[in-house]
């Protein structure tokens, strides 16, 4: 299932009101910290994510007013998450609201939480996932998944959270088995992964928030 390169694909990222946002993050940065640290995770994914040429579009799913404007400021589509019923459901409501503009977008559901992604790394995600009509990537530890993608006319059927991979292979999908894209596979959620990620090298303002956090 190869994607016409002039249409492009629409990347949903959903995104928890930042209060509550990466919890296990609060002994790494601190209670004030977290929050703005989650953000500017999502402000690097999604300002990553628009500079990938494969991109078309970014749709965020949020109820959160900082965020809905901090990240419709570089490019993205906020979209309320009216079901609010956890992340599966409004990745599902992400999926519906690209497709009732574009009916045969090819969509993909992305992490909120990748502050090292690179544009490269993620089209070459897009481009193997393109030759499967549902397909995704796993985390770097090998239990859960960063990215779930569905082609034109295919449903997204998001189980994410967990040990989403297994779930995700039992629903169908292919697992995208590429080297050389950790920075699409490393979510952060604790601060270990938050080191991780810094090695990798993550974006301009999660290092400058990092910076103000960490000292």
């Amino acid at each position: 299932m190869n994607i016409d390169p002039d249409d492009g694909w629409s990347l949903v990222v959903p995104l928890k009101p930042l209060a509550l946002a990466k919890s296990r993050l609060t002994e790494a940065a601190g209670a004030r910290g977290r929050p703005r640290l989650a953000l500017a995770f999502a402000q690097d994914t999604v300002a990553a994510a628009l500079a990938c040429p494969e991109v078309r579009d970014v749709v965020l799913v949020t109820d959160d007013p900082v965020a809905s404007v901090a990240l419709s400021a570089l490019g993205a589509r906020v979209v309320p998450d009216s079901p609010a019923a956890g992340l599966n459901a409004a990745l599902a409501h992400g999926a519906r609201a690209v497709r009732e503009s574009r009916p045969g977008a090819p969509v993909a559901a992305l992490n909120a939480d990748l502050p090292a992604l690179r544009p490269s790394e993620l089209a070459c995600v897009l481009q193997a996932a393109g030759q499967f009509p549902r397909a995704f990537l796993c985390d770097a530890a090998q239990i859960g998944t960063t990215f779930l993608s569905a082609g034109p006319g295919v449903e997204l059927r998001p189980a994410f959270g967990g040990a989403s991979r297994a779930r995700h292979l039992s629903s169908g999908a292919a697992e995208i088995r590429l080297t050389g894209v950790d920075s699409v596979r490393r979510d952060v959620d604790t601060g270990d992964d938050l080191r991780a990620a810094l090695a990798l090298g993550v974006g301009p303002r999660t290092a400058a928030r990092w910076a103000r956090v960490s000292r």
